[in-house]
């Protein structure tokens, strides 16, 4: 940040930079040291349910997504069929 000669720029731009270079710095420092290995968890029995509940409505959303996405298919094809002939 280039400052023209004779003016300082505003304190409160400064400590803001200075804020910025040292959240940079703790985050380069972090990545640096984090060791790479994923790790266990333990869930409570709420925890568990709660997710299991929600693993069942991603399945039967995503098997009604491939179900409309067939019938969709096979309706364009009838509509095809049908404009054609």
């Amino acid at each position: 940040m280039s400052v023209p000669c004779g003016k300082a720029p505003p304190s409160s731009m400064s400590n803001a930079m200075l804020f910025l270079m040292f959240c940079k710095i703790g985050l380069r420092r972090k990545l640096q040291t984090f060791p790479g290995k994923m790790v266990n968890t333990v869930y409570s029995d709420e925890e568990k349910e709660t997710q299991d509940k929600e693993s069942k409505e991603e399945t039967i959303l995503a098997m009604l997504g491939i179900i409309g996405t067939i019938l969709n298919l096979v309706v364009i094809i009838f509509v095809y069929i049908y404009t054609t002939l």
